[in-house]
Formats: structure tokens, C-alpha cells, sequence
């Protein structure tokens, strides 16, 4: 599912209606606008943590006491069950506005993705949305990839279709661009399949604009905290609200005999104590800042029990660094 938006080709700046050149740089016209801000957080997993709303109300009731713009949370949220109601008021008892990505864990059980989506109210699957002279980009990574060399387990592509919507999208929009997607682009280690076949299309119209249009891509997914710049677009990964999946090899009981009943996930987990989320500033000097929190784990680290950190790529933390990005 995709929202297109009929492209509004004129800006209203002190009352007075303007074209903005198509070889121009959006920088300039915001200068006059106020610091943007957003929450945002990532892989909460209602359906396989005990606390999961307790984490998620905690975001939610910080994020009520400061001026955001918006809120987004980056998939692996919750899957459309009656029972989940509960945490989908937490969410929803934030007055401003918010916006959901899609992940892979939240259409198991058999739903599908439009469910999901009509389920917390969303935009579509994929969909585009503008703020304070940003435009904002969602994209679903969880399409069919036709490739027999696909790799095995959830699907993890862009399809053809949404690749093409993304290209006529970016074509018809002047500002700075800020993509969300659930799986990283820039991850071999489980992100995108065609990763390389998607930041292409995001670097194709940088070239097209003369700037760097496209400026962040913002993922989920890998439960880590890592940065790269590829091409001049600033890739950040936000982690898991909740914590690191380790699998069979490293179970342990962390919480109770009586939690492990009730979630038996969680064993196979290295959970994080205090629920991690973070804050993104775009200032008219044309800085950015994230701000993220950081925790510690509950039982053994990953250290402790002898996991091989090599095979995740990037380290596994219990925290979201602060960062800062001067732009060009």
C-alpha cells in the first residue's frame, strides 16, 4: 500500500508564494524555520517481551513533555491481536502527531501487512509526509524478492513497484528527504537484500537535485548501535527498545521461572534492563544531533557468555549514542 501525494510546487514564505528552482537546494528556504524534532524508537516487541508496555509508556510519557514534532516507531512493534489493544492505547495516547514503519516480526502469526497497518492506523506499508520543511520518506522492506539467490527466512527486499514509487516520490519533492525503513540498507548481515539497488535510487536523486536531497536513512532490525556514511547519505541505526536476540546457543533465564512461562522468548534474548529510545534534531544551521539513551543488560552480557561477536558485524550494546552530524 502506498500514499502518493499530489506535489505541491509552491512554498508560502513571509505570505508571499515562490517557485523553488529545481536546481536549488532547499537549505535556503529553511532557514527561517524552527528546529524540527522527533522521537524515535525501534523493535519494542510486544508480542515476546513481559514489560513491553511498561517500555513503551515510558517513551511515550517522556515524549509528552517535550516539543516534538512527531513521533515514529521503526517496526517489530506489536501484531493486530485483541490483546494487544492495550499497548496500542499507550501509543495512541500521544497527542501529537505519529507514524509507524513495518517489520518483519509484526505479520507473524499469519497476518498480513495491510492488516498489520490498518490494525495501528497507519498510512500504508509505504507512504511519504512533510514537516517544517522536511520531507520524510517510509519505506516497507518486507516484499517478496523474486531471486532464486533469495536469501532464506523473512523476506527482506524492495520491490520493483516501491522502488519505482520512491524514484517518482523523490522527483517530486524540493526539500531534504529523511527515509525510515525497518531493515537497514547499508547491513548485509540480514538488512535489505537489494540494499545496493536501493541507495542508488536515493543517490540517482541527489545527483539529479545538484544536493544531497536524501539526507538520513533511519533503520531498525539489527538491535545494535552503529553509524555509516555511504555516498555522502548519513545511515543510523536505531536499537531495540528491549534487547539483543542471541538464540538456542546462549539461553538463560533472566527474569523467573514465571516469566519464562508466560514469554518463553525472552530466554533466547540478552534483554536490556531500561527500555532505550532516542531524539533526532534537524536545527536551520543546518546541524543534526541524536540524542539516545543508554542501560545495561539484565543478566549475563553477551561478553559473559561467550557469544561470538564477529558474527553480528557490529557490537552488541545496551545503549543509542548521541551523534553529530554537521551537513553540507
Amino acid at each position: 500500500m502506498k500514499n502518493r501525494r499530489d506535489f505541491v510546487k509552491m512554498l508560502s514564505i513571509g505570505g508571499l508564494a515562490v517557485m523553488i528552482p529545481h536546481d536549488m537546494g532547499a537549505a535556503s528556504y529553511l532557514k527561517g524555520n524552527k528546529t524540527l524534532r522527533f522521537g524515535i524508537c525501534a523493535d519494542v516487541h510486544k508480542d515476546i517481551m513481559h514489560d513491553a508496555d511498561a517500555r513503551l509508556k515510558a517513551f511515550i510519557d517522556e515524549a509528552k513533555n517535550k516539543e516534538l514534532d512527531f513521533i515514529i516507531q521503526l517496526g517489530d512493534f506489536c501484531r493486530p491481536y485483541d490483546h494487544n489493544l492495550e499497548f496500542m492505547s499507550i501509543w495512541n495516547s500521544y497527542p501529537g502527531k505519529k507514524y509507524h514503519v513495518i517489520g518483519n516480526h509484526d505479520t507473524d502469526g499469519g497476518f498480513s501487512r495491510q492488516q498489520v497497518v490498518d490494525y495501528w492506523k497507519s498510512m500504508g506499508t509505504y507512504y511519504s509526509f512533510d514537516c517544517k520543511g522536511y520531507h520524510f520518506v517510509v519505506l516497507d522492506g518486507n516484499d517478496k524478492d523474486p531471486s532464486p539467490e533469495r536469501p532464506s527466512g523473512y523476506a527482506r527486499y524492495i520491490g520493483k513497484e516501491q522502488l519505482q514509487w520512491l524514484k517518482e516520490d523523490l522527483d517530486q519533492t524540493h526539500l531534504p528527504t529523511i527515509v525510515f525503513c525497518h531493515q537497514g540498507l547499508d547491513n548485509d548481515l540480514g538488512g535489505i537484500h537489494n540494499g545496493t539497488e536501493s541507495r542508488l535510487v536515493l543517490e540517482q536523486a541527489n545527483q539529479k537535485a545538484g544536493f544531497n536531497k536524501v539526507q538520513f536513512v533511519f533503520s531498525g532490525h539489527h538491535h545494535q548501535n552503529y553509524y555509516n556514511q555511504i555516498n555522502g547519505i548519513h545511515y543510523l541505526q536505531i536499537n531495540s527498545m528491549s534487547y539483543q536476540w542471541l538464540g538456542d546457543s546462549y539461553k538463560h533465564i533472566r527474569y523467573g521461572e514465571a516469566v519464562d512461562k508466560s514469554h518463553p522468548w525472552i530466554k533466547y534474548t540478552v534483554p536490556y534492563k531500561d527500555p532505550i529510545w532516542a531524539y533526532a534534531e534537524l536545527t536551520p544551521e543546518q546541524k543534526f544531533n541524536l540524542y539516545g539513551k543508554s542501560t545495561e543488560f539484565v543478566g549475563p552480557s553477551p561478553e559473559d557468555l561467550g557469544v561470538d561477536l564477529s558474527k553480528y558485524g557490529y557490537p552488541i550494546e545496551a545503549k543509542i549514542s548521541d551523534r553529530e552530524i554537521e551537513l553540507k
